[in-house]
């Protein structure tokens, strides 16, 4: 299909980002759109911006915590200690009345 019979093509503005490994993409916008002071280089997938003196850090990436780790950030073992002899007391407890515990 020609432009005859699509229409015309919306006026467009190249806008050039750049990421931390110093590549440069060139994205297109319309020149009525609001350009984004950031953008996903699709090389890296990392950050870029629109200075190339100054881009954007790689995001820091935090290694995979545990349920156990997760809990460890809530709680100090005196309130790990106390929930478990809570717990164990409750379960002897069920024991000695013949509850049966599934």
């Amino acid at each position: 299909m020609g432009e005859a019979e699509r229409g015309d093509a919306a006026p467009r503005q190249a806008v050039t980002y750049f990421c931390a490994r110093e590549h440069r993409s060139v994205v297109p916008f319309s020149t009525e759109a609001q350009v984004p002071d950031s953008w996903d280089c699709p090389k890296c997938g990392l950050p870029a911006s629109l200075d190339s003196d100054n881009p954007p850090p790689a995001p820091k990436i935090e290694p995979y915590k545990t349920h156990l780790a997760y809990v460890k950030e809530r709680r100090s073992d005196k309130e790990a200690e106390d929930i478990l002899d809570e717990a164990l007391s409750l379960l002897r407890t069920r024991r000695k009345s013949g509850d049966i515990i599934f």
